[in-house]
């Protein structure tokens, strides 16, 4: 079984590798058995679809965002404005708690 991503959903990313490099988005979509997420806006692929009246789907050309790695990603702390590694913090009633490696803030 692979381990969880430490990313969730809605969270703020820094892209680290590929041709989106630098770039900052938010998780739309954690797919946790592939270990890949999906972030608004970064890794843009053209998918061509065939038009379904059934589902009210019009064909074309559609850009989506198509999924990218965990290793590729680092997190954005809301407290000190950057991309950082994450740490494990114990709260003082026992809960895991994750946190900033450049400030210490907890990240939620």
């Amino acid at each position: 079984m692979t381990p969880m991503p430490p990313i969730k959903k809605n969270d703020e990313v820094f892209i680290l590798r590929g041709k989106d490099r630098g770039k900052t988005g938010r998780v739309l979509i954690v797919i946790p058995k592939d270990q890949k997420i999906v972030v608004e806006g970064v890794q843009m692929i053209k998918r061509h679809t065939r038009p379904n009246p059934q589902r009210n789907i019009k064909g074309g050309i559609v850009e989506k965002e198509a999924p990218i790695h965990v290793s590729n990603v680092a997190i954005v702390c809301k407290n000190c404005k950057q991309h950082t590694r994450m740490a494990n913090k114990i709260l003082s009633d026992g809960r895991r708690a994750r946190a900033c490696k450049k400030c210490g803030n907890i990240i939620e």
